[in-house]
């Protein structure tokens, strides 16, 4: 394990942003396989491969990059000297304000255009839901993050908490547009 963190750190010096998308879309993909095996129940027989695929894409082709480029952002440019406290309230805000905000509707949007369905009736039936269950958890994720971890770590730290965060944006994306009859029902969170 010693070795395989020593040639981590030798990639993420020599190509941060590669690493870190290629670190993302395996850890997309494996959410969703917790989302389709261990939520779902699919089985093996019966797992969605494209769907798997297109979780992986997402993470390495969007959200890595995105993330890795925001995160080198808001540590060059939101910069309080001697408010450590400030600065970290500052970027928690900003990246749940601004990234979170844009990432999940980039997410439901892409999902949607790449399984042939309605971005429109996608982001009305899942949005909002999503982003409230957004800002339950990851302002506290964040706060932690840019306060211990650092730079070249943070993206790291949010994939591997995301694997349940991922899971669950899986199977809300599975879920579809509701019926009329259940439009007021809330799928069930998987477990956390």
């Amino acid at each position: 394990m010693a070795s395989f963190m020593r040639w981590y750190q030798l990639k993420l010096a020599q190509k941060p942003l590669l690493t870190q998308s290629v670190t993302t879309a395996v850890l997309f993909a494996t959410g969703d396989v917790m989302a389709q095996q261990g939520v779902e129940g699919r089985g093996l027989k019966q797992h969605d491969l494209a769907r798997t695929g297109r979780m992986a894409f997402y993470g390495g082709c969007i959200f890595g990059p995105a993330a890795t480029t925001w995160f080198g952002f808001l540590q060059r440019r939101v910069v309080f000297p001697g408010r450590p406290n400030l600065e970290i309230l500052a970027r928690v805000g900003l990246d749940q304000g601004v990234f979170a905000s844009c990432n999940l509707f980039c997410f439901l949007s892409s999902m949607a255009l790449m399984e042939g369905t309605s971005p429109q009736k996608k982001l009305e039936s899942t949005y909002t839901q999503a982003l409230s269950k957004n800002w339950m958890v990851w302002p506290w994720v964040q706060m932690a993050n840019f306060k211990f971890t650092p730079l070249e770590h943070r993206v790291l730290v949010v994939n591997v908490i995301s694997l349940g965060w991922n899971c669950y944006l899986s199977y809300l994306n599975s879920q579809g547009a509701p019926s009329a009859a259940n439009s007021e029902k809330e799928p069930e969170l998987p477990p956390s």
